[in-house]
């Protein structure tokens, strides 16, 4: 009788089927630079087209033995040595020499390694994109700790700056991986408007080092410190706002049924 209980209630209740679950290896992922694919570049600064025929002319007379990781690596201590111009100005204003001079060679090496690997066919998509936005972030770090040292801006507004400089690089490779679009200029302005008015600055502070603004007890490079600031904060909730509705509408399927 057990047995015939058993057997019914067996056959009563189907049993339950699972989902087979698939277990992916690590040895088995795609690790090939042919599963990325690159995002879309956009440059739309005032520089860019100058800026654009400039590098391919410097690339195209590069000595063979010149790598774009040498040009990486010249970049990143270059925007240190900037850094360290700036703190050193606080006692000399030679300072002021060395970072204008850094923030020239920053933009040698930071914007000519990847235009060099595309001219000699020698990209690394993944690699390029991860090393040369953590030496911006790190160049960033070493550029505002150095103005912050300097007696020409109050350190606070320098750490303003960095914190919305690294929020709005945030939002940009955000968008590279989610909307396959990276976003090089905001507007009209890029790392080399940027760079542009750095140097201005210095070179008015060497002439005036205690310049203010017309009419106000406002040192120069306070107000526009926090200019950027503002800045690049419109920017950030912008980009935000439009990046979070595009990706919305691609993806919220469920509206339309």
């Amino acid at each position: 009788m057990p047995d015939k209980v058993l057997t019914i209630a067996s056959t009563a209740i189907p049993p339950i089927a699972f989902p087979e679950q698939r277990r992916v290896l690590p040895e088995t992922r795609e690790t090939s630079p042919m599963a990325f694919t690159d995002a879309t570049r956009i440059q739309q600064s005032w520089t860019a087209k100058w800026e654009r025929r400039a590098l391919l002319w410097l690339a195209a007379r590069l000595p063979a033995g010149i790598h774009s990781d040498h040009l990486t690596v010249l970049g990143f201590a270059a925007m240190f040595l900037a850094g360290a111009g700036y703190a050193m100005a606080r006692w000399n204003r030679i300072g002021l020499l060395l970072a204008t001079l850094c923030l020239a060679l920053n933009w040698f090496g930071d914007s000519l390694d990847g235009t060099l690997a595309r001219v000699r066919n020698r990209q690394r998509p993944r690699y390029g994109f991860y090393v040369d936005h953590m030496i911006d972030s790190l160049g960033a770090l070493f550029l505002m700790a150095g103005l912050g040292a300097s007696s020409y801006i109050n350190w606070r507004i320098a750490a303003g700056m960095l914190v919305a400089f690294l929020l709005l690089s945030i939002e940009t490779y955000l968008a590279s991986y989610t909307l396959g679009e990276f976003r090089m200029s905001f507007g009209k302005f890029g790392p080399t408007e940027i760079r542009i008015l750095l140097i201005a600055g210095n070179i008015a502070l060497w002439f005036r080092p205690d310049a203010r603004v017309p009419g106000f007890p406002y040192r120069v490079l306070d107000v526009g410190g926090i200019i950027a600031i503002a800045g690049m904060a419109i920017m950030l909730v912008v980009a935000a706002g439009w990046h979070t509705l595009t990706l919305y509408r691609q993806e919220t399927h469920w509206r339309r049924n």
